[in-house]
């Protein structure tokens, strides 16, 4: 519909539109992002037996065999 002011809110909600769907798709890809990244408690727990490991505390059939778990992902 035409107003006295040109033709109103068309291109003004089409660029709105365009920008929420292009903004939702990028939440999207980082919350797949965040989802699938590992934990900082993971790396933590990989450093800790590593330094395990180098410290001669744990044998190297016990040092593969606790890092083959922390690998496993839930």
């Amino acid at each position: 519909m035409m107003t006295p002011w040109g033709w109103g809110w068309g291109w003004p909600m089409m660029v709105f539109m365009l920008l929420w769907w292009l903004l939702l798709a990028a939440g999207i890809l980082w919350l797949v992002r965040v989802a699938n990244r590992p934990s900082d408690t993971s790396q933590r727990a990989r450093q800790i037996l590593d330094e395990r490991f180098a410290a001669g505390e744990i044998t190297p059939e016990e040092y593969e065999a606790r890092r083959r778990v922390l690998e496993r992902r839930p």
